[in-house]
């Protein structure tokens, strides 16, 4: 089955993962099996709004072309997950697909237990059955250290032994990531606190705002440096953010930099996918319009390639799968006024200051991207399309360079930006019934840009 969104909501993204109705948020475990790739996400698949919630399914052999597969985890009446399967990982133990989750009961107050399932046919490419653990393998937080706040398991390797990562948040506000010895997955052992907010290098990157660190993720970048993604919860989820440096042989985090993983206001609780040639990270867009509005809420992203450049700075730009989407024709190959289709790919380069529109209200109000290559940012002004909090401009910095390259992904209300693979950009946005979408970009600049259309088989 597609993931083709309903034709009669056209801010409903067509090409992203979503299931066909009702709620989604955090992705979970993407995992390669079998030739697919898998994704399970956070999913009430009863109402739009975040409640009752298991593990929605999803999977591609090409990453554009997504199938819906049965619910993979649903929660056990009077069992550790009852309140709801949270986010976790997926990870292959001896041949056998095993989800790592956090289980909340009725009174979890924000502390989850650590529960597994297991694949019931490993042989089966598409995972369609699990069987959840009765009894989690972490009951809750260590003692010791009054953590309030206790989830999303993320399992990884190194030197060959297997690892986790928990989310977690002090009493006394700190947030924190901490480490637990998982090499046999029936056996975890607390191992420390990995990093946490009083870190100065992770202070000057976060700032002090978070006072809980949910869904750790912990990669290698092609280059040896190691990439800690964390999402900052300040009682409400908040925005992105990650951490560049040293893992050492004693698991010691050494911070050579961080900083916004994300720069819009959509974004949260990205997940990552660690393949032997590179690293791919989903994350979720929440609606900035009322919830259930039209009977779904939330989309994940499009798959992303994280890596990190030389500076230490993060590396990211759309997965290059993501060119089968793209029509057999440009609709756009030069500067000028055009109009824009509902789903694009487009890509703009400039050695001078640039404006770009991409929607227009009635009123003659400009959705716009400013380029400025010589001072190093891009700025979104969305003033004409407001919502609940301030829709102050978005302005990204990048090292100030000859040539700026911005490359747009628009699918429905869903908008990524891609500056100069350094930074992004994900906001929501609601076309109105008399808006006109209409490319416009300042003579001088070079432009290219194509129609998504479903792609063929093959």
């Amino acid at each position: 089955m597609s993931l083709a969104a309903p034709p009669q909501d056209p801010h409903a993204p067509r090409f992203r993962v979503r299931p066909p109705a009702n709620w989604m948020n955090d992705p979970n475990g993407p995992f390669l099996w079998r030739g697919r790739h898998h994704l399970f996400y956070q999913h009430n698949p009863n109402a739009p709004v975040h409640s009752n919630v298991h593990w929605g399914h999803a999977s591609s052999a090409d990453l554009v072309r997504w199938e819906h597969h049965p619910i993979a985890l649903t929660p056990t009446p009077g069992g550790p997950d009852e309140a709801g399967c949270w986010s976790g990982c997926v990870v292959d133990d001896g041949g056998v697909p095993t989800a790592v989750y956090t289980g909340v009961d009725r009174d979890h107050t924000g502390l989850g237990s650590i529960c597994l399932a297991r694949a019931v046919d490993p042989d089966d490419p598409e995972l369609t059955e699990w069987t959840p653990w009765r009894t989690p393998v972490v009951t809750g937080p260590p003692e010791g250290l009054d953590v309030v706040m206790f989830r999303d398991p993320f399992v990884f390797r190194h030197d060959g032994r297997r690892w986790a990562l928990v989310g977690a948040g002090h009493a006394d506000g700190t947030p924190s990531v901490l480490l637990y010895d998982c090499d046999d997955l029936a056996d975890w052992r607390f191992a420390g606190v990995l990093l946490d907010g009083h870190d100065p290098a992770a202070r000057a990157a976060f700032g002090g705002r978070a006072t809980g660190w949910e869904c750790p993720q912990l990669y290698a970048a092609q280059g040896g440096e190691w990439v800690l993604v964390v999402s900052l919860w300040d009682g409400h989820p908040w925005t992105t953010g990650y951490l560049t440096g040293r893992l050492d042989a004693d698991l010691r985090f050494t911070v050579r930099t961080g900083g916004l993983l994300d720069h819009g206001r959509d974004f949260y609780a990205p997940a990552v996918l660690q393949e032997p040639d590179r690293a791919l990270m989903w994350g979720w867009s929440w609606e900035a319009r009322e919830q259930g509005e039209a009977g779904w809420a939330g989309v994940l992203t499009a798959p992303r390639v994280v890596d990190v450049h030389p500076d230490g700075a993060l590396r990211v730009s759309p997965a290059p799968e993501l060119h089968r989407l793209r029509a057999a024709e440009p609709f756009v190959t030069a500067p000028g006024r055009v109009t824009l289709p509902a789903a694009y790919d487009l890509t703009v380069s400039a050695r001078a200051h640039t404006t770009v529109s991409l929607l227009r209200s009635a009123s003659g109000a400009e959705l716009t991207v400013r380029l400025d290559p010589g001072e190093g940012t891009v700025t979104l002004d969305r003033g004409g399309w407001p919502r609940k909090e301030a829709a102050e401009p978005v302005v990204v910095p990048v090292p100030p360079q000859e040539e700026l390259t911005l490359r747009i992904l628009v699918d429905g209300s869903l908008y990524e930006l891609f500056v100069n693979d350094r930074a992004t950009v994900t906001e929501r946005v609601y076309q109105r019934k008399d808006d006109t979408r209409e490319l416009s970009v300042t003579s001088g600049a070079s432009v290219t840009g194509w129609a998504l259309v479903p792609p063929t088989r093959g």
